[in-house]
């Protein structure tokens, strides 16, 4: 892997023996991280990667430079939407990534915004199961600013993940604010003060979800995303039918009960 490939794939050994944190890092910074079809495609790969990989417990992603993403490439997009045919595959293969990493990975993804983050970058975001903050980041949406419309899923998931009225606000006017707001509104869940605190935070949080058996992990996750999309008694009893399924068939779930019960460490083996 060179220092021009669109992101840079490392893994970083936790402090659990045989446990690593999956970390991307968005690796175009003079043109502030877009998202473009080539940043995509490397991004469904890291992924890939670190699915197969049963010692990466957690992934995390980070922007090089002064940004986390600024979104897509404007000047892309002059070509690109003069082709209804390709427009259209670019935003079915974005929706297909960000997909994959809500609903599809079976392990928890972090979003480290470390600088200037607006739409496909908001995007991201929003797909990610946690997002920690630099105090000095400034986070918008700003399609709009640009005669645009959000098409990667800022519509739909943001809507869901913040308080309405502030979601509404945010993509009206196209501000970027500090990180704060975004606490209170319910999308950013720690303001860290820069890019080392951001990677410490991310490596604690894999070191807190190594411990724990990766089939109840997955279940968590996947069930945790799939029932927000659903009306609240089908949401219930999926929980129910996956919980019922896990604890009776899987052999983590007896071994944690024993675990406590004999006063020991759980040895979890993910099934």
């Amino acid at each position: 892997m060179s220092k021009s490939d669109p992101v840079i794939v490392e893994r970083i050994t936790l402090g659990i023996p045989g446990t690593a944190l999956g970390l991307v890092t968005l690796n175009r910074p003079a043109q502030k991280n877009p998202i473009d079809w080539g940043m995509i495609g490397a991004l469904q790969s890291a992924m890939n990667k670190f699915a197969a990989d049963d010692a990466v417990r957690a992934v995390a992603i980070i922007g090089a430079g002064d940004a986390f993403s600024a979104g897509g490439d404007l000047k892309k997009y002059i070509e690109l939407q003069r082709n209804a045919q390709d427009f259209r595959s670019f935003l079915d293969d974005l929706h297909a990534l960000f997909n994959y990493i809500q609903f599809d990975l079976a392990k928890p993804v972090m979003a480290l915004i470390n600088g200037v983050t607006a739409a496909g970058g908001l995007e991201l975001a929003l797909a990610c199961d946690v997002v920690y903050a630099a105090a000095d980041a400034r986070i918008g949406d700003g399609h709009l600013n640009f005669g645009q419309m959000g098409g990667g899923g800022v519509l739909t998931r943001l809507p869901r993940r913040v308080l309405q009225n502030f979601g509404r606000e945010v993509l009206f006017t196209g501000a970027f604010l500090p990180p704060e707001p975004w606490m209170h509104a319910g999308l950013v869940n720690r303001i860290l003060p820069d890019r080392c605190g951001l990677i410490a935070a991310a490596v604690s949080f894999a070191e807190a979800v190594a411990v724990k058996s990766p089939l109840a992990v997955a279940n968590v996750k996947k069930t945790l995303n799939q029932i927000r999309e659903v009306p609240f008694k089908e949401a219930i009893a999926h929980e129910i039918e996956v919980t019922h399924k896990y604890c009776l068939t899987s052999h983590d779930a007896p071994e944690g009960l024993s675990a406590f019960a004999e006063k020991r460490r759980p040895q979890f083996l993910g099934r």
